[in-house]
């Protein structure tokens, strides 16, 4: 069981044939590239993961793939939220009936919940399973924020062991760290610029998106922050650059996935209406690659 979150986790991309279906061969490859490359976890269906445009069938199916290949050599964390509660409790369910070791619940979307509607969801769901729970904060996409309050409060339920916050704010970050201190409790970079920044401060790792191009990388922030080698650590951090500098000449996560298909990985398009990078945003991303290559 994992009980506490350490490390980086891969934001998981999820690689699709031309027609749309997952290709289970690509996500076994990207799997075993990124447990070779030494990273403390696997996070999948989330974002990047393109979770909101997978059937259920399709996200049980990544689950069990990603379950298997892992084979626990590392932890793997799956994402199970959803609008409606009861929604949610049932993927959770069926998500722990595959053997996965902690669930990535993002708050619900579309219409913002208050704050205590989203106290008693989380509550609900965390008691509905007996794997440890990730709360997931990501307004951009949500509209909606947890106050560190809200988070405070949810620190005490058991099973509910972090928070992977990817506001882009690091206040944020800093005050669900100050209002947990006291607890077993996680706070989580979902910001990739942020991850050094984050372990300074207190927190204990990242769901990484550009670690699917780049988990050595990645990893090397976290190994060489635990070592206490800050210089290194932050050239680490820094060489993320080039490439999180391309994510926004697309709609996630097209940028991302046309970079690992450049470097060897065929993940394939996302899904649509997302298109894949063309154009100039293509060029770009090249040249990242090419960039990283030349290293």
């Amino acid at each position: 069981m994992l009980l506490n979150f350490e490390g980086i986790y891969p934001a998981l991309l999820t690689p699709f044939t031309k027609e749309e279906a997952v290709n289970e061969p690509v996500l076994r490859q990207l799997i075993h590239r990124l447990i070779d490359a030494n990273v403390h976890g696997i996070f999948a269906l989330g974002t990047n993961g393109e979770f909101h445009v997978l059937t259920t069938e399709q996200k049980l199916k990544v689950a069990e793939i990603v379950v298997k290949e892992a084979a626990g050599r590392v932890p793997v964390m799956v994402g199970s939220g959803g609008n409606s509660t009861r929604e949610v409790i049932e993927l959770s369910q069926a998500m722990e009936q595959l053997g996965v070791d902690a669930l990535s619940v993002i708050t619900p979307y579309f219409i913002p919940p208050t704050q205590e509607e989203v106290e008693e969801h989380y509550t609900k769901v965390a008691a509905s399973v007996s794997i440890p729970v990730l709360l997931y904060n990501i307004p951009s996409k949500t509209g909606f924020s947890f106050t560190p309050e809200t988070v405070a409060r949810l620190a005490k339920v058991p099973n509910i062991i972090g928070i992977k916050d990817s506001s882009g704010d690091f206040n944020n970050i800093k005050q669900y760290i100050d209002h947990t201190r006291d607890e077993n409790f996680a706070v989580i970079a979902g910001t990739d610029s942020l991850i050094l920044q984050t372990l300074q401060e207190g927190g204990t790792g990242a769901v990484a998106a550009t670690a699917n191009l780049l988990p050595e990388t990645v990893v090397a922030i976290y190994e060489h922050w635990k070592a206490g080698d800050n210089d290194k650590a932050q050239a680490a951090q820094q060489e993320l650059q080039p490439l999180r500098d391309t994510f926004g000449l697309t709609s996630i996560p097209a940028s991302l996935k046309k970079a690992v298909e450049l470097s060897g990985i065929p993940v394939g398009p996302p899904k649509a209406p997302i298109q894949e990078a063309k154009g100039e945003a293509l060029k770009q991303i090249e040249a990242a690659v090419r960039y990283y290559q030349s290293k």
